[in-house]
């Protein structure tokens, strides 16, 4: 039985209200915050049970912590160089970097295969550079970085994978007169901008990553999606906003309409437009124009100025929340499908149908105050981040019972405070078929005095909300750089890192295993090779001559075959740093500018002797 629709608060209302409650959220946690630490302890020496990777917002990282410890682990390198690991200042980093040497990481997404997680790679967005890079969780490091994708300007709406991993999912948060590149006045924004949604292809085999195909959008600013599955599998769902196209003062001219729009993809329609070949083309892209092809994509209002649109584990439910609205809308699935076999549409937009909205909504959850992103526990039930409340909201998914059905805030069964300005929250697996319903994240935006004071620049905070009970529990905290923007986690049996490079894998041509393999050679008028061993505690060879003026390629194997046996190789004055792993080759290339003596060293502690792993780069002048 449909429910009854809660009506929509109106902006000015809510905002008040909303700010109202901001004040009330300054509380630390709700109940059990005194005597939850022990639920989250991880004894040294023990070990967390999941992985939780963090984007790293404008760092241009990837964070990896433990969970439940929270513990910080490990920091990922992908659009920012890392001096710590060598990242962007080896040859084969610095050309992956390409031109840019930040980007703004905002949603991971885990590979998966039949809707689960696969443990093989993390997929990142950047927001800033429109580039989608792939890590592979097999060493936990960065193998491609895609873009900037054609056409394609504000990569926010992304890393959402599909149930099999076929695609990686991209939408734009600004729009730009197309082909990208072209002149428009801004003032025409309305008549010549638009958006862009696109299906990032992935090789099953060795995830290398190319642009499917792209639709072409309104200029909609679209924000969070995410993938369907079970019956809205082949599916995907993206909020917007500023469906009123306003190209100035958005605080205010984007938040016009009661409601915005949602779009419904079927990425498995546009895929098979592309391969029967009657898609277009756009800067060299498979370009689809959704109004000349029925079935791609369709419209669906959502409440104002929507954030998070997230699939339940089953895949029937749709979950769309809007921030100017108190309330978390749910969508049938399987009557979406029933509106479109009908044509059961409200009316259209630029040649687009929008689905009657109160054919295919199953309820309005008065959840509270700014609703951003839910999550899913697997046991029925949805958490929502509440960023004006400063809390999250549990709440049962459909079905509700006539009563629930009647008064909708029957189905918000649990509310829990959080410090501060909560924004996204993560509970493992919940895109996937079953998510493990024991621990939710809260990813704070504003850390508001909780720790000592490190002057103007502050962390944020995580705080770890214990969901495996009837009531939620807060039980730990920490802090993180800025910003994880999402998170993702997974249990960590379903990921089997190496920690060596064996020999006989390395690949690397320029590998040199043995001393007598090693030399330095002038392999041009103005170059010189150099293939160098490092091991516990000597470079073989330890000395590079070279002549001002000349291109000095050096590379540069750690022939150790031992867990934690790194060495690293920085030259004095010359901007090299490189950070080799046991088993792992690294190349770095540069030219010698001056004369004289400059000795190389091991950067990395490798042992006793770990001082006197050093050589020289000895610079005849011309």
């Amino acid at each position: 039985m449909r429910s009854r629709i809660s009506q929509s608060l109106s902006f000015v209302l809510l905002l008040a209200f909303g700010l109202g409650l901001a004040g009330c959220g300054t509380e630390s946690s709700s109940t059990g915050a005194d005597g939850g630490a022990p639920a989250s302890y991880v004894p040294p020496g023990e070990k967390d049970n999941y992985y939780l990777f963090y984007s790293g917002g404008h760092s241009g990282n990837v964070w990896v912590a433990g969970l439940p410890s929270l513990r910080m682990i490990q920091k990922i390198p992908v659009f920012t160089p890392a001096p710590g690991m060598g990242y962007g200042y080896t040859k084969e980093t610095k050309e992956m970097m390409g031109e840019y040497t930040w980007g703004d990481v905002h949603h991971p997404g885990l590979s998966k295969t039949n809707g689960r997680y696969d443990g093989r790679w993390l997929f990142v967005n950047d927001n800033a550079n429109n580039r989608i890079a792939r890590i592979s969780l097999r060493d936990f490091k960065t193998k491609q970085i895609l873009g900037p994708i054609p056409n394609s300007m504000g990569n926010h709406g992304s890393s959402f994978v599909t149930p099999n991993t076929t695609y990686v999912l991209v939408a734009t948060r600004f729009s730009v007169p197309l082909p990208k590149g072209t002149y428009a006045p801004v003032e025409t924004y309305e008549e010549n901008f638009n958006g862009i949604v696109s299906g990032v292809k992935v090789d099953s085999t060795t995830g290398e990553m190319s642009v499917g195909w792209q639709i072409k959008t309104p200029p909609f600013n679209w924000d969070l999606g995410s993938t369907g599955k079970g019956p809205s599998h082949g599916w995907a769902f993206w909020t917007s906003y500023n469906t009123e196209m306003a190209h100035d003062s958005l605080e205010i001219n984007a938040s016009q309409r009661d409601r915005d729009y949602a779009a419904f993809v079927n990425w498995k329609r546009a895929a098979e437009i592309v391969a029967n070949g009657n898609a277009g083309t756009r800067n060299g892209v498979p370009f689809i124009d959704p109004a000349e092809h029925e079935g791609v994509m369709y419209y669906v209002p959502v409440s104002k100025s929507p954030h998070g649109i997230d699939a339940s584990p089953s895949g029937r439910w749709i979950v769309a929340s809007g921030k100017l609205q108190p309330t978390a809308t749910v969508f049938d699935f399987k009557q979406v499908l029933t509106a479109i076999e009908n044509k059961d549409f409200q009316g259209e937009f630029r040649g687009v149908p929008v689905i009657n909205y109160e054919s295919i909504v199953e309820g309005e959850v008065p959840v509270g105050q700014g609703p951003l992103h839910t999550q899913f526990d697997g046991e029925g039930n949805a958490y929502t981040s509440l960023y004006i409340e400063s809390s999250v909201a549990k709440w049962k998914l459909p079905p509700w019972d006539e009563a629930t059905a009647q008064d909708m805030s029957k189905a918000v069964v649990d509310k829990i405070s959080v410090h501060y300005n909560v924004g996204h929250i993560v509970i493992g697996g919940s895109d996937t078929k079953d998510p493990y319903g024991e621990w939710l994240v809260a990813m704070n935006k504003l850390s508001k005095g909780r720790h000592i004071s490190v002057g103007p620049s502050q962390p944020e905070t995580s705080q770890l909300i214990d969901i495996s009970g009837k009531e939620m529990k807060m039980v730990a905290e920490a802090y993180t750089p800025p910003e994880p923007h999402f998170a993702q986690v997974v249990h960590k049996d379903v990921i089997n890192p190496v920690e060596v490079y064996e020999q006989e894998n390395n690949t690397h041509p320029e590998a040199v295993w043995e001393q007598q393999n090693t030399g330095v050679k002038r392999t041009g008028p103005n170059e010189v090779t150099a293939h160098v061993i490092a091991k516990r505690s000597q470079y073989y060879p330890d000395e590079i001559e070279a002549q001002v003026g000349d291109t000095v390629i050096i590379h540069l194997t750690n022939i150790e075959q031992v867990s934690d046996m790194i060495h690293g190789f920085g030259i004095a004055e010359h901007n090299v740093n490189a950070i080799v792993d046991p088993g792992e080759t690294k190349t770095m290339e540069f030219t010698v500018q001056k004369a004289g003596v400059f000795p190389f060293y091991c950067t990395n502690f490798c042992s006793a002797l770990h001082q006197e792993m050093q050589g020289y780069l000895a610079v005849r002048p011309q």
